[in-house]
């Protein structure tokens, strides 16, 4: 499973207008039930939050990766949304999240859901990833990022 099959450009959000997590998890689902056309905007946010009431997904400096397995899904969707002023997140580290990688697998598919993880961690491992991809003003221009460097992950040039 490729980042670039779930985060293409119309399922990323560039100026997230969110101060905090929870206006972030309803933006980020709002534009996702927008653009995938799956009207389950509740049942999305209730796994989003239940997930999070475990352990914060502010994982580390900047970035955040929401998710929560739920029923409304019959594969594997991500929303990315990019915040120029940051949020406040109640991050793992204190600081404010600007890369916000939205998952949402269906509950029978667990191994997917963490094969995804896995890359992602993979390229948030290198900063240059995240400031360049902090740094996008339009879709297709971020998605070209992530493009390009799960392209390098791939050839093992990252």
């Amino acid at each position: 499973m490729f980042l670039s099959d779930i985060y293409r450009p119309e399922y990323i959000k560039i100026d997230l207008e969110a101060e905090d997590k929870e206006e972030a998890f309803e933006e980020l689902v709002d534009h996702f039930c927008n653009v995938s056309k799956i009207n389950a905007r509740q049942p999305i946010l209730k796994a989003i939050r239940e997930r999070e009431a475990k352990m914060s997904t502010g994982i580390k400096k900047g970035i955040a990766i929401p998710h929560g397995k739920t029923n409304a899904v019959d594969r594997v969707y991500g929303t990315l949304g990019i915040s120029r002023k940051g949020i406040d997140y109640d991050a793992l580290d204190g600081n404010p999240v600007h890369l916000l990688f939205l998952i949402l697998p269906p509950e029978k598919d667990a191994e997917a859901h963490l094969r995804l993880l896995k890359r992602l961690a993979t390229l948030l491992d290198d900063p240059q990833f995240y400031t360049e991809l902090a740094l996008q003003g339009n879709t297709r221009d971020a998605y070209g990022i992530i493009k390009k460097y799960e392209d390098m992950l791939i050839t093992g040039s990252l």
